[in-house]
């Protein structure tokens, strides 16, 4: 069942917009209702599509007759509303059309249910079939992002450049490049009319006739009919309106996947901050019984803005139902994922994927955990946290894991609290630092490599590349120079920390 609350995050999306009232955030939603009076009676409903009022205060008065808790309604955002008492004022985006918002409203609440369940989005092939028979061609229905959501079953004038699109679940290069020529995307962004683009041979293309989807002024996809000319005024009619109604559809699969993600977002975040009841959780999100690992992204591009965050988050978490591998959460700026892996190489693998299916302005950073069960998720996660500091900080080519990391890991932690007081400004590693600085002498590294390699001359001069005579004659002069009781263990322990620090 929805809240208000997360009705009032998920239409936000759509340019709505809380306005006042103190009702309940997490008051749950079961009907939608308009103003109306059947048999002398206002019908009641806990939201009110308050269509047709010409005030903010007259859609109120509406919802109090109605026993709702949120209303619905256009008006002037600077309207005051001091009078609302226990119902929700939410103010719609005039470019949004009451028909088109009707349905994501509807959706919401009446399939909220189900959609917490996993209920995938609207069928899409059955409406892809059915404008084919409109418009006399084989249909490919699009996102803005131009990924292929549906496509018709009919093959009327299909060609290889239609097998292409819907296999690859996007258009080829090449292909894309002749639509870039005729400038199919900039019409699409521009207009609502349809556009025609001759064939191309050289890719396979005999024809394509295509129309945004659009709500207001949002794109929000196309649809592309395969046709060798272009289509009669009467289909060129039937694909604008059948347009219409694509739209609807792809403004509800929004909405599901939406609410889908808040609350999937919510049970990760959960399951990675408390062991407590860490089982029934993972075990409602439909994550196996199996080692599972944590994931921490972050993405930038050159914007400056979240937009990159969001796209990460967005591909995450596309898909419907269980048939993902990971389950993923937005806090803060960091999306974190939870993956079912035992092996670090199936986790870099996913991170990969997810960045193959980015544009390529975008920068990805990710930090992997080491194998976890549910219970050990808390810990996971920052462990993955730890790991993408460490990427950040060193530009690592690879997303480094907590298993094989563990190392870096614990010198970072080391160099960190060795930081956070005084650093001493006189003892053994500092005053050879010197002495190498005025000197001209190597003694620093001579010292690191010769701890590193646990005293073993020959081991040392074959890491820095001398005679083993050289490093003996070195570390002689290195103890005449400074008092390093080099046979204690623990002086030995603390001088491999600063020497980290002083990295």
């Amino acid at each position: 069942m929805i809240t208000l609350d997360r009705l009032i995050n998920v239409l936000g999306g759509y340019g709505v917009r809380w306005q006042g009232g103190s009702a309940d955030r997490q008051t749950e939603l079961r009907s939608v209702v308009l103003p109306e009076t059947v048999d002398g009676r206002t019908v009641a409903g806990d939201v009110l599509l308050a269509v047709g009022a010409t005030s903010v205060v007259e859609a109120l008065g509406w919802a109090r007759s109605a026993r709702a808790a949120v209303v619905l309604t256009r008006g002037d955002l600077s309207e005051s509303v001091r009078d609302a008492g226990d119902v929700a004022v939410v103010v719609v985006d005039p470019a949004m059309p009451w028909s088109d918002f009707a349905a994501i409203v509807y959706g919401l609440v009446m399939e909220g249910r189900e959609t917490e369940s996993g209920r995938g989005p609207t069928d899409l092939f059955a409406l892809a079939d059915s404008l084919s028979d409109a418009v006399g061609g084989a249909v490919v229905i699009e996102d803005r992002t131009s990924q292929v959501l549906a496509f018709s079953r009919g093959q009327q004038d299909a060609d290889p450049a239609r097998t292409a699109t819907i296999l690859a679940r996007q258009a080829p290069p090449e292909l894309r490049a002749v639509f870039d020529a005729h400038g199919v995307f900039a019409h699409l962004c521009a207009s609502d009319d349809p556009v025609f683009v001759p064939g191309a041979p050289a890719v396979g293309l005999t024809g394509r006739s295509v129309v945004a989807a659009r709500a207001g002024r949002e794109l929000l996809g196309s649809v592309w009919v395969a046709s060798p000319a272009p289509l009669s005024d009467a289909r060129r009619q039937a694909l604008a309106d059948g347009a219409h109604t694509v739209a609807v559809h792809l403004l509800r699969s929004r909405a599901s996947a939406d609410l889908e993600r808040q609350v999937e977002s919510e049970l990760v975040i959960r399951l990675t901050e408390s062991p407590a009841d860490a089982e029934m959780v993972a075990s409602r999100l439909g994550l196996p019984p199996s080692p599972l690992r944590v994931i921490a992204l972050r993405a930038h591009d050159d914007t400056g803005t979240h937009s990159a965050l969001l796209q990460v988050f967005e591909r995450a978490t596309a898909g419907f139902g269980w048939s993902r591998p990971s389950r993923s959460a937005l806090a803060d700026v960091t999306v974190y994922t939870v993956l079912a892996a035992d092996d670090a190489a199936v986790a870099r693998a996913w991170v990969r994927a997810l960045i193959a299916s980015l544009p390529d302005r975008v920068t990805v950073q990710a930090g992997i955990s080491a194998a976890a069960t549910a219970t050990e998720l808390n810990a996971a996660r920052t462990e993955a946290d730890e790991c993408l500091a460490l990427q950040e900080s060193t530009a690592a080519a690879e997303p480094p894991a907590y298993d094989e990391s563990w190392d870096d890991l614990l010198l970072r932690r080391l160099k960190t609290a060795a930081r956070s007081g005084r650093t001493p400004h006189r003892g053994a590693v500092v005053e050879l630092k010197n002495h190498d600085a005025t000197s001209g002498t190597a003694y620093v590294a001579t010292l690191r490599a010769w701890l590193q390699e646990q005293g073993d001359p020959v081991r040392t001069a074959a890491r820095l590349g001398v005679h083993e005579n050289t490093v003996r004659y070195r570390m002689k002069r290195i103890a005449e120079l400074t008092e390093l009781h080099l046979d204690d263990a623990h002086k030995r322990f603390a001088m491999t920390i600063a020497l980290a620090v002083l990295d």
